[in-house]
């Protein structure tokens, strides 16, 4: 099974200011360039409680119908009572460590999963389940907010695959883990 990031940051290497706001990676109003191209690639969707409770009170579910999998330990309760706003997304939760999640997703027939939100992508990488990084860097510098990679308990080495410049100064690259 591969795991891939998909994610955008500001150039100081944030996915959203302190109090979880992101718009300064959405100030067009658009998909990031190449998502819609990504999220037709991918199986599933993995993403921690935070980051589900977020993408439940955009304007619109970002995922159509993929199967969109909740890491929580605790039960989702309200949430999934708000789940109208998924429109005709396919939810369920998981809850253990990410290997446990890998290996119950491999065995439901997952073969690419995108693993989304920032404490998820930390705990993922950590436990050395990423294979893809896709960062989308927005030239704005916010200061503060919440940052892509935490720390480390050793250097994860990454092989360059591509870089590509968009229109407003947006540079997307694309990194392999090398195992």
């Amino acid at each position: 099974m591969i795991a891939s990031v998909f994610v955008g940051t500001s150039l100081d290497g944030f996915i959203a200011r302190p109090n979880g706001d992101f718009d300064f990676l959405t100030a067009s109003g658009e998909a990031p360039p190449g998502f819609d191209e990504f999220l037709a690639s991918v199986d599933a969707i993995v993403m921690g409680r935070n980051t589900f409770e977020i993408v439940l009170a955009l304007a619109a579910w970002p995922y159509g119908d993929k199967r969109v999998v909740v890491l929580s330990s605790r039960s989702l309760g309200s949430s999934l009572a708000d789940l109208s706003a998924a429109s005709g997304g396919v939810v369920e939760q998981m809850a253990g460590p990410p290997e446990q999640i890998v290996a119950q997703l491999a065995a439901s027939g997952a073969r690419h999963i995108y693993i989304d939100g920032g404490m998820t992508i930390q705990q993922f990488l950590r436990a050395g389940l990423i294979h893809r990084l896709i960062i989308t860097r927005i030239p704005v510098l916010i200061g503060e907010g919440i940052p892509l990679f935490g720390s480390l308990a050793h250097d994860v080495q990454l092989r360059h695959i591509t870089t590509r410049d968009y229109l407003g100064g947006a540079v997307r690259s694309e990194y392999q883990v090398v195992a």
